[in-house]
């Protein structure tokens, strides 16, 4: 192991529930001896198939969580699709389109667009001097992978890209929401992981598992490198995490998680293989960068996008910090200060709970990466999304909420699948930056 795992949280069974149980031993049959193992295996045997069923409680939840999430999700796109068919009743014109159309249309709006374009056109051969976010060039800003995987998929399933690019984060959600809970029980034990699965499908940033938006995928190919950091299996992990570099900005995270559980196992052991993690992990960013470079025949393209097509640069948190105080000052103002606050606001308490729970420190640099990459910017600065892709906050959260508090459990889920709607809705309808 790169690092000593957390001691799990004290047991909290139910005594009148062991009470209940049936009391189970099993004496050898006089007319056939058994060795030692087989008595001990004989004696494991009850241990391992409760074990087993704990795990399938957990999974049980974990994918009824998920299903749940999809359908407040669909609750708040179709507010978008009732306010478009209003709006055509009022103004005498014809329906726009069906609900179902209209809803699921919400999914691909703001980035999904841009991912599409992709998809369809590739990426331009050059890009204009002073360009703007309304020009297709644009797209440049954006890494290859989803868009790779969404044209690959597209030539199996039908239906068209769009469906591909929503089919294939759908099954990426369900996915992730396995990983964190499989990371979970890695740490501390099933009952965490059914928590840490049920929260991170309600969490109000899960709504871009159903977008064309590439965090699903990133979560994915992160949760995996983190596993394969723990099991020291460095030749994975390097492998994930380039592919997770070629998928969004803050895929580098990850990098900076292989170099800490490389540094770590050589401190300890000596491993000089580990530092295969490291070595492959910046691979996928390199090389967009460098292909795109050529492919558009000018120095570092992506990062005159960023600065000219999409204003940005860097606030070091001055942003976040100037939003918050404008939605404390005007509370009713501005949508995107209120989701500022919000993010904070989990962000606090997930720290907290990261402080009572400390988890591997390859986990922890990667939090600290994304949450410092959430913050550096000085135009869309902390989103329910951003904070989404820092999910081993959730594990920690998971561990942290006391087991017996049942009332207090059931209400966060309730605050958080109303977020999760309210949020949807938001977006859709009144184009707040999410």
């Amino acid at each position: 192991m790169v690092t000593s795992r957390p001691a799990p949280p004290p047991s909290t069974a139910d005594p009148a529930a062991d009470e209940d149980e049936p009391a189970t031993s099993v004496a050898p049959s006089s007319s056939r001896p058994w060795t030692e193992r087989e008595l001990a295996d004989d004696e494991n045997a009850p241990a391992s198939a409760a074990a087993l069923g704990s795990w399938r409680r957990a999974v049980t939840v974990g994918v009824a969580a998920y299903t749940v999430s999809r359908m407040c999700v669909l609750a708040g796109a179709g507010v978008r699709a009732s306010s478009l068919a209003v709006e055509a009743n009022v103004e005498g014109r014809p329906q726009p389109g069906t609900p179902a159309r209209l809803a699921f249309d919400t999914f691909t709006l703001w980035d999904a667009r841009w991912y599409l374009e992709i998809v369809r056109g590739g990426y331009p051969r050059s890009i204009p001097a002073g360009i703007t976010f309304n020009q297709l060039e644009a797209r440049a800003a954006f890494f290859p992978l989803y868009p790779l995987l969404i044209r690959a998929m597209d030539r199996i399933l039908p239906g068209g890209d769009v469906l591909a690019a929503v089919a294939i984060n759908v099954v990426l959600g369900l996915i992730a929401t396995l990983l964190v809970g499989l990371l979970a029980r890695q740490l501390f034990d099933d009952s965490v992981a059914e928590r840490a699965m049920v929260l991170f499908a309600v969490f109000p940033g899960s709504y871009v598992l159903s977008f064309a938006y590439s965090e699903a995928l990133l979560i994915v190919l992160a949760a995996l490198c983190l596993w394969m950091l723990l099991e020291e299996r460095w030749l994975l992990a390097g492998v994930t995490a380039a592919l997770a570099t070629a998928t969004r900005p803050n895929g580098v995270a990850l990098i900076a998680a292989c170099a800490v559980a490389a540094f770590l196992a050589i401190r300890a052991r000596r491993d000089w293989r580990s530092l295969i993690a490291p070595a492959l992990a910046p691979v996928g960013f390199v090389v967009f960068h460098v292909w795109l470079a050529v492919h558009t025949g000018e120095r570092m393209p992506w990062f005159r996008v960023q600065r000219e097509a999409w204003r940005e640069g860097t606030s070091f948190g001055a942003t976040a910090v100037k939003n918050t105080l404008e939605f404390v000052t005007q509370p009713l103002s501005s949508p995107t200060n209120a989701l500022t606050f919000a993010s904070l606001v989990a962000l606090v308490g997930g720290l907290w709970a990261l402080r009572r729970f400390r988890l591997p420190w390859p986990m922890m640099v990667y939090i600290a990466v994304v949450i410092g990459l959430m913050l550096l910017p000085a135009t869309v600065t902390a989103r329910p999304r951003f904070l989404f892709t820092a999910f081993p906050l959730i594990i920690s959260s998971a561990a942290w909420w006391p087991r017996r508090d049942r009332a207090g459990w059931d209400l966060l889920l309730v605050a958080c699948g109303a977020g999760l709607t309210g949020l949807t809705a938001l977006y859709a309808q009144f184009g707040a930056v999410p």
